[in-house]
């Protein structure tokens, strides 16, 4: 078994707990690339369909880019679609910086989606060297039934023994990718030839390292123009993979004041 089927074995292993013990389960489809590689381990896990609502919480902001991916694909792989719109910044607590603010809305919206469609799991492609504080969340991760997270109060999971069902009137969150790199998404794209939104792949000298909403990412510099070239490019860079995202370059406890108020 190599390391790339590992890790695929694990992650078919979580998603296959969670839609036994979770009654009310969605999976988040942000339309990125650890978003894709959910949507394509869990139509794996269920033998070529995915079996919960896949919800884009849009904040209307998107690349038309990923748009145009979500309608092609949401048909080609029978995607049973949900989707929530986000209140405006101006409902946004005005103490947080500009970016992270506007990406608050993000979380807002999943709040009303939630509470609109009952759902008490939500299944989210987050990896733990993302960011430091991802670093911190666990498999299933327990939350309160606002979608706060107390990141100092957490369940031990040893020897893949997971506390799966979340209490009464509280949400379960669950990430099948938290042991995978960066890395590893990619070279599991070129396996498995994964489809993915063509802002990744260079074009003049640039590409899209991380998808979010446009008037808070940028591209970084980069001749990468397809997933072989990205695979070598990761092997040798220094630059951090949400280097683009301008909320990571403002307050250091920007994000974690999102994390816990349930940012994915």
């Amino acid at each position: 078994m190599t390391h790339l089927d590992e890790l695929e074995s694990r992650s078919i292993h979580i998603l296959r707990e969670a839609y036994a013990r979770i009654d009310q389960l969605m999976v988040l489809w942000s339309l990125g690339k650890d978003s894709n590689v959910l949507i394509w381990l869990l139509r794996k896990a269920f033998f070529g369909h995915v079996p919960i609502p896949a919800v884009h919480v849009d904040t209307g902001k998107k690349f038309p880019e990923m748009y145009a991916f979500r309608e092609r694909y949401k048909t080609e792989w029978n995607i049973r679609l949900v989707t929530g719109e986000c209140p405006p910044v101006e409902e946004m607590d005005p103490s947080l910086p500009p970016a992270a603010r506007s990406a608050a809305r993000k979380t807002a919206g999943l709040k009303r989606l939630i509470e609109r469609e009952g759902y008490n799991g939500i299944i989210a492609g987050i990896r733990r060297d993302e960011e430091g504080l991802r670093a911190k969340e666990r498999v299933f991760s327990p939350r309160a039934s606002s979608g706060e997270w107390d990141f100092r109060d957490q369940p031990p999971e040893f020897w893949d023994l997971f506390s799966a069902e979340p209490a009464p009137g509280c949400q379960m969150r669950v990430h099948p990718l938290l042991h995978w790199t960066e890395l590893d998404i990619w070279r599991y794209i070129e396996r498995e030839n994964i489809p993915l939104v063509d802002l990744y792949f260079a074009r003049d000298g640039k590409r899209y390292r991380s998808l979010g909403d446009q008037d808070i990412t940028s591209p970084i510099v980069s001749d990468a123009a397809t997933v072989a070239e990205i695979i070598t490019e990761l092997q040798t860079t220094k630059v951090a993979e949400r280097s683009g995202r301008a909320m990571d370059h403002e307050s250091e406890d920007a994000f974690e004041r999102l994390r816990a108020d349930g940012y994915m």
